[in-house]
């Protein structure tokens, strides 16, 4: 059903393959090491308009996720990593996305996209109506995690850091796949036009499990540089632990010229980097991580799925200290409701203002079929925090 006092628009633009290509050789990123499957130009994508009221507020964001429908292309999803483009569209990136039953394609994808853009949210969609990010031939998926992006003359190149998945292939739960390692998507977007994915690439090569850091849990742009933070669980707590990486953005899919910080330099082993916040009452496996007016947060929920507090952490550099503030909210799972909420995400430039941040986090239930009768069971929350006031040297 649609909101009647919204009028319906369907808007479709395409960029050329050959144009896509064009920018691709023009930026010149790396080519693909021999232990990855790296992608041609992607066919091209459109997009399908449906209208929304101005987001001015939190409130506005809420109605959007609990009262607007949408199309067919999208009922529901998780995570909500965004970045503003310079043509100042907001570009958003969900993991496991339900659509509708009348959807012509496939109907639960591993990653999508929405654009928004004055009176539209623009559903990104592939030629083949499957997932943005496609899975691999042997049925290994992406879901996003964090998204940066790096501004040309008339483009933006737009890196969304994701994770392997093998496992279900419905909506329910973390608990259902397999991490089997990081991999970084590019999407060249030209101004005012729609996103186009110009190469796919995984870091490292399939091992199940969490043992070693998630590369790009969280990302952050910074002073010329892509911190890509990982995060990592043996099984002894419930939370993950924190460690960072640094690479220029031209490098982005090189991955031997990551740079990982040891507590002291930044050096080319990963087994070397320091830990920046353990894991015992840690984050959850997917953040944020950013800097305002000098100071840098990083914004997650304490021990994932089972924890309440929502934490803000912060430290006068990107390699930390990292200081645990109080809990500026309590966000718990409901075992008799089923309610999962999880994975918090900051959104530094999403209606600013000074020392606040306004934070999503995403929402699912356990019982599947009830998200599939009502998919605004299984859409992101929002609200507005303060963020910690630095102490005393630190």
């Amino acid at each position: 059903m649609r909101i009647r006092w919204l009028p319906w628009r369907l808007r479709v633009v395409a960029v050329t393959v050959p144009a896509a290509a064009a920018m691709f050789t023009a930026v010149a990123l790396a080519p693909a090491p021999q232990d990855a499957e790296p992608m041609a130009v992607a066919p091209a994508a459109e997009t399908s308009c449906l209208p929304i009221e101005p987001l001015t507020s939190v409130k506005a964001l809420n109605r959007l996720a609990t009262k607007v429908r949408g199309g067919s292309e999208f009922q529901g999803a998780d995570v909500g990593a965004d970045v503003t483009l310079q043509d100042g569209r907001r570009l958003w990136v969900f993991g496991d996305t339900l659509r509708a039953k009348d959807f012509r394609g496939q109907r639960f994808v591993r990653n999508s996209m929405l654009l928004f853009r004055d009176g539209c949210a623009d559903v990104v969609l592939p030629a083949d109506h499957g997932a943005l990010i496609p899975d691999r031939k042997d049925g290994v998926g992406y879901w996003p995690m964090s998204v940066a992006k790096v501004e040309r003359p008339g483009y933006d190149l737009v890196g969304v850091a994701a994770q392997r998945v093998r496992g279900a292939t419905v909506p329910d739960g973390a608990l259902a796949f397999e991490n089997l390692g990081p991999a970084i998507a590019v999407f060249i977007v030209p101004a005012g036009k729609t996103p186009q994915l110009i190469r796919v690439r995984d870091i490292g090569r399939d091992l199940a499990g969490t043992s070693r850091p998630t590369w790009g849990a969280a990302a952050a742009v910074h002073d010329g540089w892509v911190y890509l933070y990982g995060t990592a669980n043996r099984g002894a707590s419930f939370g993950y632990s924190l460690q960072v990486a640094r690479i220029r953005p031209d490098d982005i899919l090189e991955p031997s010229r990551l740079r990982y910080w040891d507590g002291k330099r930044w050096q080319r082993t990963a087994s070397r980097a320091a830990v920046l916040i353990p894991a015992q009452g840690g984050v959850s496996q997917t953040l944020s991580v950013f800097e305002q007016d000098g100071r840098w947060y990083a914004v997650s929920k304490r021990d994932e799925f089972l924890g309440t507090d929502l934490v803000v952490w912060s430290a006068p550099r990107p390699t930390g200290p990292f200081v645990a503030g109080p809990t500026v909210a309590q966000i718990p799972s409901e075992e008799k409701s089923g309610t999962l909420r999880y994975m918090p995400l900051a959104h530094p430039d999403l209606l600013p203002r000074k020392g606040t941040v306004v934070v999503s986090y995403s929402q699912n239930n356990a019982d599947v079929a009830r998200v599939d009768k009502n998919p605004f069971l299984y859409r992101p929350r929002f609200l507005r925090i303060t963020l910690p006031t630095p102490t005393p040297n630190r």
